[in-house]
């Protein structure tokens, strides 16, 4: 049996997102995909390899708590109609640009699915570990139904491009919730109430009743995953969280009404600022329809609005960014987003162990310790003091870490 090749990384500032510090003249073991050892300059190792970091920041990897890797278009209807073959090339390029962010795990919340997960996790595609729910829940009418007005043929094909499926009623919701689950979902999500991108609903709608989404979350509790839920009013947000749904997505509309519920349920909250910020100007050029298009006013100060009160109430609040089509390359501007809300260590914390407690992955990412997954960055500067230096990967990235595998690495 052949020995694993042993990376020592020598001189670094660690950091330790949990207790928002950096940790000095620290030695860093790794042996395959994992972390064997973190230790001072004592460390020794098996003849590694060593890396001399010279005093830059070894931080985790980010994550990223929502994105949408097949979203390769903003014309989610035209986008269920595309080849999968198609679409998983474009989703290549995706995936890659999320890597070489330092992004090395990313929660789908809706069109990934087991076989995408597998081309990565196998080296034929080149991204970030994939933490997938395939299809997203929708009732008829509701945010993941995709049907111009005149259109009856729902058109969901199970291994088809489609962010979503519809379903209706306890026995459906149920039999689709299972399905997903058989496909290898990590999670269950649910349209909770309308959304941007949907051409026939209301964002202040209210979706699915009560027994429904209790019905959704049974399902998954039986299978170990959770539900995470799609929601931006306090109505909508209110009664996913009493139904037991685990992280409410977006929540620009939230109010006072929610966080009682947030702490009783301990439930977390993924805002999405970037996708907002970026769909005003950016959206029609890549394929918002008009009518998403004017339900996008407005909805980006309301977010602003909502984290504040989230991080005011002391929630658990996960990194997320939603972004769609040729607007992936915005995934690091949430960073600066939050700043204006938030401090750097609790947003780092959003992107690493916060992250990872969502996920269930709790010391295997998010963390530089024993037993973790070698998912590393080195980046030039001190996060915690600047947490724009995240935004510029190009000059302040200097490597990049995934699995054990060195995706870069310009400290040379």
């Amino acid at each position: 049996m052949t020995e694993l090749t042993q990376i020592l990384f020598r001189n670094a500032a660690v950091l330790d997102p949990e207790q928002g510090e950096l940790v000095p003249d620290r030695s860093v073991l790794v042996q395959g995909d994992r972390i064997v050892e973190v230790g001072g300059p004592e460390l020794r190792g098996s003849d590694p390899i060593v890396i001399d970091v010279r005093g830059r920041t070894l931080m985790p990897g980010l994550i990223d708590g929502h994105v949408h890797v097949t979203a390769v278009t903003a014309d989610l209807a035209a986008l269920a109609e595309w080849s999968p073959a198609y679409v998983t090339a474009r989703a290549a390029a995706v995936l890659a640009g999320m890597l070489h962010r330092g992004f090395t795990t990313v929660r789908d919340a809706g069109g990934a699915d087991y076989g995408l997960a597998a081309a990565i996790n196998e080296g034929y595609l080149d991204g970030p570990r994939l933490i997938f729910g395939g299809k997203a829940l929708s009732q008829t009418g509701g945010h993941g139904d995709l049907r111009s007005r005149g259109r009856e043929d729902a058109g969901t094909y199970p291994c088809g491009p489609g962010i979503s499926v519809v379903c209706d009623g306890v026995p459906e919701v149920r039999r689709v919730a299972r399905e997903q689950v058989r496909r290898g979902a990590h999670h269950l999500k649910v349209m909770l109430s309308g959304g941007i991108a949907s051409p026939t609903d209301r964002i202040d709608s209210i979706q699915f009743s009560a027994e429904e989404i209790r019905a959704i979350v049974e399902e998954a509790q039986s299978a170990n995953i959770y539900v995470c839920g799609h929601a931006y009013t306090s109505p909508a947000i209110n009664r996913g969280l009493a139904a037991g749904v685990r992280s409410i997505e977006h929540g620009n509309s939230m109010d006072e009404s929610s966080i009682p519920l947030f702490k009783e349920k301990a439930a977390f909250y993924v805002p999405t600022l970037t996708t907002y910020a970026v769909l005003a100007t950016e959206g029609r050029a890549n394929g918002l329809p008009e009518e998403s298009y004017g339900k996008v006013a407005g909805v980006l100060e309301a977010g602003m609005h909502a984290l504040e009160l989230a991080h005011r109430a002391g929630l658990p609040i996960v990194y997320g960014t939603d972004l769609l089509g040729g607007m992936h390359e915005h995934q690091l501007l949430e960073f600066r987003l939050r700043a204006e809300v938030q401090p750097p260590a609790d947003i780092l914390r959003a992107a690493t162990t916060q992250a990872a407690r969502l996920l269930q992955m709790e010391g295997a990412i998010g963390v530089v310790a024993p037993q973790a997954y070698a998912d590393l960055l080195v980046v030039d500067g001190d996060p915690l003091c600047d947490i724009g230096i995240l935004t510029d990967p190009d000059r302040k990235l200097k490597l990049i870490m995934s699995r054990g595998r060195i995706v870069k690495n310009d400290l040379q």
